[in-house]
């Protein structure tokens, strides 16, 4: 049954993806071969063809629903495998669905807390203030007086994601199976991506965490604020957070009527951006334009505010050198040593060699130094390094793919808000300061004072550790001697054994010749005697060996 269903849901997209004019997609599929019955039913087809085909693939993943919008939302984040005119285009794809019925809103609050809504709030509105494929969002006030947003888990929704997933599994699989792009775009490991992420989503008690976690690092900044999340009204189901008042950071005459210092608040934002990859090795990894706001309460002094941390990307100290150094270098225009960063990493095969993926990198690089400086994309450079490094047998770094997204947003807004942002005189002092400061004589003085006291804790067990030591290192010595004897012992026997096989295969070889003797030379008397002693010696010297 469940079979019957996912193949007709996948004659239904085939109709719809050829409805759009999108049978390239679809060419190298089991599914092409109905695709001649299927135009007879896609009348429009030929219309769509006027337009590209990213906004046609935008128009069709629309057509399909809330689960194939958030996968087009996820591949517009995937510069390094996409071609720019389809990455764009999936860029401006909406995620606003149909509300569900506020009284069912109310049922899953109740059921997820165990009260009533009226024991929780004073107030509850029943008209969400937006909808989305996963969640919705109400307005409440709590008995105590402070207005929050209530987000609660459309009902039903993990066996929809479910069904589509099974779906989406089959079709990666066709994809990459029969297609040289769908190898290209990894189709099914970006599907198990995709699925992580969905089934965080559907766990609010992450984006608690998540929200709660980059709040205490944002603690008291004047850079960026985020809402507190009140934990004894959360659930699975349900988050309840402090509502924030502010200006959509998209609202740009907005902001200009505000009187907003355009120039700082662009800097803040790359400000923000590398506080929360170098420092806090912690940061949102989803800044679009509709979860972030401005307070301008002090106009000359703007802050940002973040909502929706859903999804948050980690490095550690590796990814995060690699970053600032490959920053660095690019700026130098030192191409060589990003190719040595790449191979001393791990993420380049050692057997590459060095001076031509050098060569390639400083190809896909120095078209963006064409551009005046404050023009300059670090995002884009890393889209193109990324592309170049694959070419070259780099696996998928999932950390940095986030990183980029998360860059090509800010950079994105920065120069919507003020044209002339010049990332890398902002950048260069904080990546350099950071280098400093992290690999400096300062640093590694910091690091010993900090294991100081481990050392000092550990020092009365330094003896008995030591002749510990020592002793394990004898008896290391004692076994690899052994094994020395052992085998020195074990090649006296081959030898031996060796030495006996020839004596027996002599002996063998006299008793055949006894054979033959006694019956093709009878008259020589002492011959059979004579061979049967020689073997009867043979086999006694095999024995012995």
């Amino acid at each position: 049954m469940t079979n019957l269903f996912t193949l007709r849901r996948a004659f239904v997209i085939n109709q719809i993806l050829i409805r759009h004019g999108l049978d390239e997609f679809l060419a190298p599929t089991p599914l092409s071969k109905v695709t001649g019955i299927l135009k007879l039913f896609a009348l429009s087809s030929n219309q769509k063809k006027q337009l590209n085909r990213g906004q046609r693939l935008n128009q069709a993943l629309t057509e399909l629903g809330p689960i194939f919008i958030k996968l087009g939302q996820m591949l517009s984040t995937r510069r390094d495998l996409l071609d720019d005119d389809i990455a764009i285009e999936l860029s401006k794809l909406q995620d606003d669905v149909q509300p569900f019925d506020g009284d069912i809103a109310i049922a899953i609050f109740e059921e997820q807390s165990g009260r009533t809504i009226e024991s929780c709030f004073q107030h509850f509105d029943k008209q969400p203030l937006a909808s989305a494929s996963v969640a919705q969002v109400h307005k409440a006030t709590l008995i105590g007086g402070e207005e929050v947003i209530v987000k609660i888990i459309r009902p039903g929704i993990r066996k929809k994601i479910q069904a589509d997933l099974k779906l989406l599994h089959l079709l990666a699989g066709w994809f990459e199976k029969y297609s040289a792009v769908g190898k290209r775009l990894q189709a099914r490991q970006v599907i198990l991506d995709y699925q992580a992420t969905l089934y965080n989503e559907l766990d609010l008690r992450i984006e608690a965490a998540n929200t709660s976690q980059l709040k205490h690092n944002f603690n008291n900044s004047p850079l960026l604020y985020v809402p507190r999340i009140y934990w004894q009204h959360s659930h699975e189901k349900v988050m309840v957070q402090e509502r924030i008042h502010g200006i959509p950071i998209g609202d740009i005459p907005a902001l200009h009527a505000a009187n907003v210092n355009m120039q700082k608040l662009a800097h803040r934002g790359v400000e923000i951006f590398f506080t929360q990859v170098f420092k806090h090795s912690y940061f949102h990894a989803d800044m679009h334009p509709g979860n972030i706001f401005v307070n301008t309460s002090d106009p000359e002094n703007p802050s940002y505010i973040a909502i929706d941390c859903g999804i948050m990307g980690t490095l550690n100290e590796s990814d995060k050198r690699y970053l600032a150094q490959n920053f660095v270098a690019f700026f130098n225009r030192d191409y060589k040593k990003i190719a040595q960063l790449h191979i001393d990493s791990g993420w380049i095969s050692k057997h590459i060699v060095a001076e031509e993926f050098e060569s390639a990198i400083r190809t896909a690089c120095e078209p963006i130094f064409g551009k005046p400086l404050d023009e300059i994309s670090f995002g884009h450079f890393l889209v193109q390094l990324f592309q170049t490094a694959r070419r070259f047998e780099m696996g998928v770094q999932p950390q940095l793919v986030l990183l980029q997204k998360t860059l090509l947003y800010i950079e994105g807004l920065g120069r919507q808000l003020y044209p002339k942002l010049n990332l890398w005189e902002t950048a260069q002092p904080f990546l350099q300061e950071w280098l400093k400061e992290t690999y400096g004589p300062k640093a590694v003085y910091n690091k010993l004072k900090t294991k100081v006291p481990d050392w000092l804790e550990q020092l009365p067990d330094m003896p008995e550790k030591v002749v510990t030591l020592i002793e394990q290192a004898e008896l290391s010595q004692q076994n690899q001697l052994l094994l020395v004897s052992a085998v020195s012992e074990l090649k006296s026997n081959q030898q031996k054994s060796s030495i006996g096989l020839r004596w027996a295969l002599l002996g063998l070889a006299f008793i055949i010749s006894c054979a033959f003797a006694s019956s093709y030379w009878p008259d020589i008397e002492n011959l059979t005697p004579t061979l049967l002693g020689l073997s009867l010696v043979s086999f006694v010297l095999s024995f012995r060996s």
